[in-house]
């Protein structure tokens, strides 16, 4: 009999997973995992350990700055989970085995970012910079103005692009026909991968205290209902793009909130169908679940529950709350890391 985890795979799920952290990447590989997502705060708590202090003192002596040494931790740490996954990435001729890197969140700091349109062209400088020379590399960009208006041109010259932060249909299309349109000017589209990144649970979140309206069976269930169409969405976008490679939703934010929540609620209901990136916690806890997972990413949302969501949920106000959250949420781990380095440099007594 399969393992949860295992039985998760075979409905069809790709599991990636939420962290670089290089013990983790290879205890969830043997799992079954063939991909993996970094962010500031994974690094940052990675750093923490002080299991990479030998490497901080290695590049404080050479006389990085403390963003350089960041970015260096950073590059270093998805390097080795990519060697991890290279292998998927060569079985599934580039359909699979991804690791994500994320872009300077600091570009979107409200106070600190620079204007819209140096924003963009740092989009595309970093992308194309940290991409370069990197067959399994996703570059990770937010679904923001800036970072929307930069996809066409970093799909255009060949990154492959995670594009993340997105909550609603409004950005996935606006995401999405960037890419492609991108894509439509590269001289070959057989290399051609992009993925986009759903937040599931955070929606629940915003919803439980925005729209105590909803209905008992409807609250709890607006991020899978969003989650499902996108997916539903996105299957039928690129049907009769006859391209080599699946361009697929990540199920992302699949970690659960409340306590009185299963830990694997969003996993079982988005089981079946491209890629979900899991905390460690969430695979630990769908390991020892005991539970058997089946398809169900393409299994009807209730009628009743459909039309409650669509009569009280304005997506438009959700999107702007969570997108502000968000990028809130993206600026100040990276604004963490650079603190904790520098106090790093001290403690090991470096420059």
């Amino acid at each position: 009999m399969p393992s949860p985890l295992q039985s998760l795979i075979a409905s069809g799920t790709k599991l990636w997973l939420d962290s670089i952290d290089p013990e983790l990447i290879r205890t969830n590989r043997a799992l079954g995992a063939t991909g993996a997502t970094s962010n500031p705060i994974i690094v940052a708590d990675l750093v923490k350990t002080g299991r990479f202090d030998d490497s901080i003192r290695e590049l404080a002596a050479k006389g990085l700055s403390d963003s350089d040494i960041a970015w260096q931790m950073t590059d270093r740490l998805v390097r080795a989970a990519q060697d991890v996954f290279a292998p998927v990435w060569k079985e599934t001729r580039g359909n699979d085995g991804y690791v994500s890197f994320e872009i300077d969140p600091l570009l979107e700091d409200p106070k600190l970012g620079p204007p819209h349109a140096e924003r963009v062209a740092e989009y595309i400088r970093l992308g194309k910079h940290w991409a370069a020379g990197h067959s399994n590399r996703m570059i990770k960009v937010p679904a923001t103005p800036a970072g929307i208006d930069a996809l066409e041109e970093l799909c255009a010259a060949g990154v492959t692009l995670n594009v993340t932060l997105i909550f609603t249909e409004r950005q996935y299309r606006a995401a999405r026909d960037a890419v492609w349109r991108g894509a439509q000017q590269r001289a070959s589209r057989d290399a051609f991968k992009s993925v986009y990144s759903i937040f599931v649970s955070r929606i629940d979140v915003y919803t439980e205290k925005h729209v105590p309206t909803l209905s008992a069976a409807a609250q709890g269930q607006v991020g899978i209902v969003n989650a499902k169409r996108l997916w539903a969405e996105n299957q039928k976008f690129w049907a009769d793009k006859r391209l080599p490679l699946a361009q697929e939703i990540i199920f992302a934010s699949t970690g659960t909130k409340k306590p009185d929540d299963k830990p694997w609620k969003y996993v079982a209901a988005l089981a079946g169908s491209d890629i979900q990136t899991n905390p460690p916690a969430t695979n630990d806890a769908v390991e020892a679940s005991g539970e058997t997972f089946r398809r169900t990413v393409d299994e009807p949302i209730p009628a009743a529950v459909a039309a409650d969501i669509d009569a009280k949920v304005d997506f438009a106000k959700l999107e702007a709350f969570l997108m502000d959250e968000g990028i809130d949420k993206f600026a100040k781990p990276q604004q963490a890391l650079l603190a904790l380095i520098a106090e790093k440099r001290k403690t090991l007594a470096v420059g």
